[in-house]
């Protein structure tokens, strides 16, 4: 659906695109959503592990900043996490205020087991897009992502 405002062409445009964007990022992550709860996993709870996979131990506050996500937010979602006893929690020995956080054993075993499936998902939802242009679309949503980090 396209915007009704009748502004400049520039902001039509940007309307419209706006839309767009946020009509398909909302449609895959609700597509998304439905696959991880067959998998018994949030989204939130995905990031987390898949970032403790592959970056390895990390600060509780490095890990909100890498998936965007609020203090108190990151707080609730390692909780139910640790309840779960797929992640831990330590203190720095070198700094006590810093909280670091690792995969359990049972928490890589559930990361590696969940994680391909999802992947193999994303593709087959992207697999509407060519190469070329998912290539494109990636590309494009950086510039965009990058030139509003600084703002």
């Amino acid at each position: 659906m396209p915007t009704h405002y009748k502004g400049s062409a520039r902001e039509t445009r940007a309307l419209d695109t706006f839309i767009k964007l946020t009509r398909a990022v909302e449609t895959l992550g609700s597509h998304l959503q439905r696959h991880l709860a067959s998998l018994e996993i949030t989204p939130p709870q995905l990031g987390v592990l898949e970032s403790l996979l592959h970056l390895g131990p990390m600060s509780q506050s490095e890990l909100g900043r890498k998936l965007l996500r609020s203090n108190p937010n990151m707080t609730a979602v390692l909780d139910n996490l640790e309840r779960s006893k797929w992640i831990q929690r330590e203190r720095s020995p070198e700094d006590r205020r810093v909280v670091v956080v690792s995969l359990t054993p049972e928490g890589r075993r559930v990361i590696e087991k969940v994680f391909p499936a999802h992947a193999a998902h994303v593709a087959a939802l992207l697999g509407a897009l060519s190469a070329e242009e998912q290539e494109q679309l990636g590309a494009l949503c950086k510039k965009l992502g990058l030139s509003l980090s600084g703002s």
